[in-house]
């Protein structure tokens, strides 16, 4: 019997150990009861991702925090910088008492170049290595629902590649939609505002 506590006590502190080091620190203690979200939640889809990091997640695993998602692809020389840039200034921008209350997410629309060890060594070059970015890549499929959901649209344009809509969006914390802005070298205020109001209000 005493064997067997021990055995358990040593599992749950591995266990917590593991979740102390994840990427993915949720704000709320308790996890979000699935029925009480809104219809529009992202976190009803089943889709399961890949970080940087190599850890499997799904998207309620991002709950609790304001998401400020955009899609790219690591290898994209044309907007994706920009879009790059217009994240880092937006992070930039946000007060320092809300910063552990955003994450920002950069989503890969080329899934099959845009490995674990590709994003985490693309983080890296960009200097975005702490747990405010995460980088996640996801199946083929998983990848076309999502951008559906975002109203990204993408396409292959040569075997490395894509044309695709150059949006920011910003979710609460609950998965639901609050802002988009569509376009590059526009002014970010709009969103530094949106991210601020639904952090504070979350």
């Amino acid at each position: 019997m005493i064997r067997n506590l021990i055995t358990l006590s040593v599992f749950l502190l591995l266990i917590a150990c593991q979740n102390k080091e994840s990427r993915v620190d949720k704000i709320d203690s308790e996890p979000i009861d699935l029925s009480v979200l809104p219809d529009m939640s992202i976190f009803h889809l089943p889709s399961k991702w890949t970080n940087q990091d190599g850890e499997d997640i799904e998207l309620i695993d991002l709950q609790g925090k304001t998401l400020a998602i955009t899609m790219i692809y690591t290898s994209c020389q044309a907007s994706c910088p920009r879009l790059i840039a217009d994240m880092r200034h937006i992070e930039k921008e946000i007060p320092k008492e809300l910063e552990d209350k955003i994450q920002f997410v950069f989503v890969s629309i080329d899934p099959e170049i845009d490995t674990p060890e590709r994003m985490r060594l693309f983080a890296k070059e960009n200097k975005m290595e702490e747990d405010k970015w995460i980088f996640l890549r996801g199946s083929e499929e998983n990848t076309r629902e999502f951008a559906a959901v975002l109203a990204v649209s993408y396409k292959a344009i040569s075997p490395v590649d894509f044309s695709h809509s150059n949006i920011i969006s910003v979710f609460d914390k609950k998965g639901e939609l609050v802002f988009q802005r569509e376009g590059l070298g526009v002014n970010n205020q709009s969103v530094i505002d949106a991210i601020i109001k639904t952090t504070t209000n979350n």
